[in-house]
C-alpha cells in the first residue's frame, strides 16, 4: 500500500479521510439521536423515498398521524405537539440522511478511482470489504429502530450496543488503512511486549467504549449520579439480582454502570502503565507523542465521564463523551500501529 500511495497519493487518501470523517460525525449524530429520544421518530424504512422530509404542511401532519399509531407515543410522547415531533424527525431524519451521503461518497469515489484505474490491487479487497459492512451498518440500524416500535417502545440495548460496534469497526478499519497508505518512515524496534500491550490494550478500550453502549441503551447514567460511590457503597446493591446470573451484565443498570466505570479506570491505570513505560525508553522517543496523547485522551474522557454522570447526563457533554471515545479509539489505534512489529 505505501507503494501504491507514492503513486497515487492525495486521491485516496483524501477520498478515505474524508470518509473517515464522515462516519465519525455519524457516530456523534447517532449519540445525540439517542439522546434527544428521536430514534424512533421515523416508523418506516425508506432508502430510495425517504430521502427527503415532509415539505409542506399537510405532509407533515399525514407523518406525525403515522407516527401517533405506534406505541412510542401512545405510551411516552401522548400529547406531543406537531412542532416538537419535526424537532425529534428531523434528528433522526439527519441522522438516515447521513448515512446516504456516506454510501454515496463512499461508493462514487471508488467507482471513479477503480475506473481511473488508480486503486492498486491490494487496496480493493479492503474497500470492497468497507462497502459491505457499511450495508450491513444500514440493516443493523433498521433492525435496531424495529426494536422499539413494539408494544415496549424501547430500543433492545443489545442491537444498540451492536450498532454503535459495527460503526466504530468500521471507522477504525478505514482509519487503519489510512494509516497504511499514510505511513513515510519505518517505526523502531518494539519489544514483543510493547507490541502485545497495545494490542490488548486498544481491545481494552474498545470493550469498554461497547460497555458504554450498554449504559446507554439501558439509561443507566440517569441511576447512581454520584462517583466514586454508588448509593453509598462500592458495589452497588443489587449488582447480580437477577436471574441467570449473565443478564446482569446485559440488563441491570447496577452491574452495567459499575462495569463501565471499572473498565474505564482500569484503562486509565493500564494506560499510565504503559505511558511511563515507553517514556522510560530512550530508543522509543520518536514514539512518546503518540503515548502522550493517549494518556491525556484517557484522563479528558474520564473527566467526561465523570461530569455527565454527576450532573444527570445533559446532552452536550453526554455528546461529547462520545465523541471523544472515538478520538481516544482513534489515537488508541494510532498507538497499535505504531507498536506494531514489522
Amino acid at each position: 500500500m505505501r507503494n501504491a500511495d507514492q503513486s497515487h497519493g492525495f486521491a485516496i487518501t483524501g477520498w478515505l479521510g474524508f470518509c473517515c470523517l464522515l462516519v465519525f460525525c455519524m457516530v456523534v449524530l447517532g449519540g445525540v439521536t439517542r439522546l434527544t429520544d428521536s430514534g424512533l421518530s421515523m416508523v418506516r424504512w425508506e432508502p430510495v423515498s425517504g430521502v427527503l422530509p415532509p415539505l409542506n404542511r399537510a405532509a407533515w401532519q399525514a407523518e406525525f398521524d403515522h407516527y401517533r399509531q405506534f406505541p412510542e407515543y401512545q405510551k411516552i410522547n401522548a400529547g406531543m405537539s406537531l412542532d416538537r415531533f419535526k424537532t425529534i424527525f428531523y434528528f433522526e431524519y439527519a441522522h438516515r440522511l447521513l448515512g446516504r451521503v456516506i454510501g454515496l461518497v463512499f461508493a462514487a469515489g471508488f467507482a471513479w478511482l477503480w475506473f481511473r484505474k488508480r486503486l492498486p490491487r491490494s487496496l480493493r479487497p479492503h474497500l470492497v470489504a468497507m462497502f459491505v459492512l457499511g450495508g450491513m451498518q444500514g440493516l443493523m440500524g433498521w433492525y435496531m429502530v424495529t426494536s422499539g416500535l413494539v408494544d415496549l417502545p424501547h430500543v433492545s440495548q443489545y442491537r444498540l450496543t451492536a450498532h454503535l460496534g459495527l460503526a466504530i469497526l468500521i471507522y477504525l478499519y478505514m482509519l487503519w488503512v489510512l494509516f497504511m497508505l499514510l505511513e513515510r518512515r519505518s517505526a523502531p524496534a518494539v519489544s514483543r511486549g510493547l507490541h502485545r500491550a497495545s494490542i490488548g490494550l486498544g481491545i481494552l478500550a474498545f470493550v469498554t467504549v461497547l460497555s458504554g453502549g450498554f449504559v446507554a441503551g439501558l439509561k443507566a447514567g440517569h441511576a447512581f449520579n454520584t462517583f466514586p460511590l454508588m448509593a453509598g457503597q462500592w458495589v452497588p446493591p443489587g449488582y447480580l439480582a437477577l436471574e441467570p446470573v449473565w443478564r446482569n451484565f446485559f440488563e441491570n443498570i447496577a452491574n452495567v454502570q459499575f462495569n463501565h466505570r471499572l473498565l474505564a479506570v482500569t484503562t486509565f491505570i493500564l494506560v499510565l502503565v504503559f505511558v511511563l513505560q515507553v517514556i522510560r525508553n530512550k530508543a522509543l522517543a520518536s514514539l512518546r507523542l503518540p503515548v502522550l496523547v493517549l494518556i491525556g485522551a484517557v484522563m479528558v474522557q474520564v473527566a467526561l465521564g465523570i461530569s455527565t454522570l454527576l450532573w444527570h447526563v445533559p446532552l452536550v457533554l453526554a455528546a461529547t463523551h462520545q465523541a471523544v471515545a472515538l478520538l481516544l479509539l482513534s489515537v488508541m489505534l494510532y498507538v497499535v500501529f505504531r507498536f506494531r512489529r514489522t
